[in-house]
């Protein structure tokens, strides 16, 4: 090739191995249909791959590196191809929900569609999809700790209307009860959904509490203080009110700034102390952040295939579970696994634990550990105790046993009802 000083093989029957680094266009015969074909069994199997992923594939089977956006393309194609296509999967969603909703009459499903403008005119007799809500039946956290997805929805973005029709829903047609908590993150889009919810998120009916973690990472970028990290996290697990003055003392005397930040959170939105009892010993959002790595997978797909991948999962989630739970009602247990074994522990430490009974008309006592000489004050008629654990947990704590045993008092009377097996 003149004035390039190279030359151009027209023809070669050998095989390909030149990679050198001088190659930059792509194979003109390597389209992204063949790569397609070529990817397809790796995308069936994870559809989430990434796209460098892609190219080295293509890198192994063909000796030569293709270009990102012809990765990029061959990708969505071969999902396509897999799955059905993407604007095909839109027309789809309506029927399939109608389909999900006749198997499942308890589901609910709402749609929220908008006009369709071509340029802009406006086309008639055609709208088009916004936001999608679904919710199944069974919903809440089992007893033994393990989360089961409530509710659903696809929407355009974290937006404070996203988030209000998100809420807006699962009042309606989900969390009916009053006296719920609320755990989140402290994005404003959050905040501007429950103020605008006409209190339906809002105390008495509802109490809006943050995640520690989050509470905690913006204290970090806020004073680049990584020591002072794991202090803040305990100030928002403190059961107690000494344990919480403590700890809030230990962080005042490295700064006012830091206390003075701290103190534009209300104590009952990160606190233990201060929650009501309406976090149930939960400080984090992570029981549904792992939700993203179980949907990993099915996040990449067109909208129909996403929503099915999510009913099969679920569907064989929910019959497991009420499987594992009809044998431990028949094997006679009335408590969840997880919770028999802490309330055997907390029966054990009741041993060490000498009573008082000072008022028990009002079922008021007053206990000390041994060899502590530690004192605290127990509640039973409000299920209450200086420790925490009785009115954070919902379950009796050592010392609460320690007064059943004093008292010939039935300890399960102060289990609650979510904890049973029933």
């Amino acid at each position: 090739m003149s004035r390039k000083f190279c030359w151009e093989i027209k023809r070669y029957n050998g095989s390909h191995t030149c990679t050198r680094a001088t190659i930059s266009q792509d194979h003109s015969k390597l389209d992204s249909n063949i790569v397609a074909e070529a990817i397809k069994p790796l995308v069936e199997v994870d559809p989430s791959i990434r796209v460098k992923s892609v190219i080295a594939e293509v890198r192994s089977k063909f000796n030569y590196t293709i270009s990102y956006r012809k990765a990029w393309l061959a990708k969505q194609k071969a999902v396509e191809s897999i799955f059905g296509g993407w604007e095909a999967s839109y027309e789809a969603l309506p029927i399939w929900f109608e389909a999900m909703c006749h198997k499942e009459p308890s589901a609910v499903v709402h749609f929220q569609t908008m006009p369709a403008y071509q340029g802009d005119d406006l086309v008639r007799n055609i709208r088009v999809l916004h936001q999608v809500f679904w919710s199944y039946y069974p919903f809440s956290q089992d007893g033994n700790n393990n989360i089961v997805p409530i509710a659903f929805a696809i929407v355009e973005g974290e937006t404070s209307e996203a988030w209000h029709f998100f809420l807006s829903n699962l009042r309606q047609h989900v969390v009916r009860c009053d006296g719920v908590g609320l755990i989140s993150d402290r994005h404003d889009s959050i905040r501007s959904a429950i103020d605008r919810s006409n209190g339906a998120w809002s105390p008495p009916r509802a109490f809006h509490m943050f995640c520690i973690r989050h509470i905690e990472s913006n204290f970090l970028r806020k004073f680049k203080a990584p020591y002072l990290q794991k202090l803040i996290v305990n100030i928002g697990y403190s059961r107690t009110i000494r344990e919480y003055e403590t700890r809030y003392q230990r962080l005042r005397e490295q700064g006012e700034a830091y206390t003075n930040w701290l103190d534009r959170i209300p104590r009952e939105q990160y606190a233990l102390a201060f929650d009501g009892g309406y976090r149930w010993g939960h400080m984090t959002t992570n029981l549904v952040e792992c939700i993203n790595s179980v949907l990993k997978g099915a996040r990449n797909l067109p909208v129909t295939a996403l929503v099915k991948a999510m009913f099969y999962r679920l569907n064989e989630l929910f019959t497991r579970k009420r499987a594992e739970a009809q044998a431990r009602i028949n094997a006679g247990h009335v408590f969840s696994e997880i919770v028999t074994s802490k309330l055997h522990a907390n029966q054990r430490a009741a041993g060490n634990i000498q009573v008082s009974c000072f008022d028990r008309q009002n079922e008021i006592f007053e206990v000390r550990e041994c060899p502590s000489d530690v004192e605290y004050a127990v509640d039973l008629r409000q299920q209450r105790c200086d420790c925490g654990e009785f009115q954070v947990d919902r379950l009796p704590c050592r010392h609460v046993f320690a007064c059943c045993a004093n008292q010939r008092l039935d300890w399960q009377l102060y289990v609650h009802d979510v904890y049973k097996m029933d």
